[in-house]
């Protein structure tokens, strides 16, 4: 790529004059900008404020927000970042409730680019949709929908899939952690990013898909899919985490079932926690549950909690899909302040949610910068809009 620095010109007289000279951190602007397109480059805070700040908490700056609309696009960006020596923060829909999806502060040893994969949403069904491939934006309620008709499900339908969580995300947190069945997200299959001993970027393919030998083969091949049954591979390697049930069963073991950061569950992109950049994962889908019904069971002794779950878990012929504990607190904050997600949700669908927190993630950067109104006015809204329409819809 060749950016031209024209910060110095010659008149008919042979005169050289000093124009605005091209900084450093302009020359990375140019370079993002060429890779990737002008309306796809934020460098304005104003604007990469929503990108920088947490679902919940964390916030700092960010020299740009890049938006690559390929897998090549992205490898190219993320060569450009570690040619400069960035920070390289990889973000999808921006659902992280841990604030490892924006920069936490601002005393970083370098300046921080954050590389939104929102455009990178395909994915792409194997062997008749019981597996499938998915890029680094792929949400997890594109999936569900994808793998509906077909009577299948993915690793996870429930919790962060109602906002646009995305796919690749849960893989490298091992997320699911309310899931009985299949336990945390995980797969030995995947194709990542990583730098190598020299400093030097190196992309690795372990999809067990034959795909070519060099980046620009493989990344091209995946952006125009360009896969045939033949290059699929099955070598042994697992999709999801076949060992779970046995664990979760074993009520009796001295270790507990899953927690954070278990090596066992740590497997090149799957728990690498923004260590590596991950452009695609191979996972298994799940035949659908054709009957489920969900359980309330309310006590005031933890004890008799902790027998329910033990005697489940050693004595079911078939285990819960999925469990949750909620103490009182919790449920009461839901019933208070969580009406507007719920009635969102029962109303409208769970495909309409992401808009919905797109919308209001804009509207709380545009009020941050405002004296006149309450940062809280978008929650406030929506809290006293579902009252209303739970009136109505009670009314009616």
């Amino acid at each position: 790529m060749l950016i031209l620095d024209i910060s110095r010109t010659t008149t008919r007289s042979g005169t050289c004059h000093l124009l605005h000279p091209l900084t450093p951190i302009k020359r990375f602007w140019l370079t993002w900008r060429a890779l990737v397109g002008p309306s796809h480059l934020l460098t304005d805070p104003a604007k990469t404020q929503r990108y920088r700040k947490g679902f919940r908490s964390g916030q700092g700056e960010a020299l740009a927000v890049v938006f690559p609309g390929t897998l090549l696009e992205l490898w190219r960006v993320l060569n450009a970042c570690v040619d400069a020596d960035k920070i390289i923060l990889m973000q999808a829909a921006n659902t992280g409730l841990t604030e490892g999806s924006t920069p936490n502060g601002n005393d970083y040893d370098r300046e921080i680019v954050i590389i939104s994969t929102l455009r990178l949403d395909k994915l792409h069904l194997l062997d008749k949709g019981e597996q499938v491939l998915a890029w680094p934006g792929t949400t997890l309620y594109s999936l569900e929908k994808a793998l509906k008709p077909l009577g299948r499900e993915p690793h996870s339908v429930i919790g962060s899939s109602c906002i646009g969580a995305s796919v690749i995300g849960g893989i490298c947190n091992n997320s699911g952690g309310s899931l009985v069945q299949r336990g945390p997200a995980y797969t030995e299959m995947s194709l990542f990013a990583q730098i190598d001993a020299d400093g030097k970027l190196k992309l690795v393919n372990h999809l067990g898909i034959d795909l070519g030998s060099t980046p620009e083969q493989i990344l091209s091949r995946l952006d125009d899919e360009r896969i045939s049954d033949s290059d699929v591979l099955h070598d042994g390697r697992h999709a999801h985490d076949h060992d779970y049930v046995t664990r979760v069963r074993d009520v009796d073991a001295d270790t507990p079932a899953r927690y954070n950061a278990d090596p066992d569950r740590l497997f090149e992109s799957s728990g690498c926690a923004g260590k590596l950049a991950v452009f695609a994962v191979r996972l298994d889908t799940f035949p659908a549950e054709k009957r489920q019904q969900v359980f309330y069971i309310g006590t005031n002794q933890p004890q008799v909690l902790t027998e329910i779950r033990r005697h489940i878990l050693a004595e079911f012929q078939h285990l819960p899909v999925a469990g949750e504990y909620m103490h009182r607190d919790i449920y009461d904050i839901a019933e208070k302040y969580g009406k507007d997600t719920f009635l969102m949700i029962d109303k409208l669908g769970t495909d309409k949610m992401p808009f919905f927190f797109t919308m209001k993630g804009r509207t709380d950067a545009m009020l941050e910068k405002s004296r006149c109104l309450s940062r809280t006015l978008p929650t406030a809204l929506c809290r006293n809009s579902a009252t209303s329409f739970r009136r109505i819809y009670r009314s009616g």
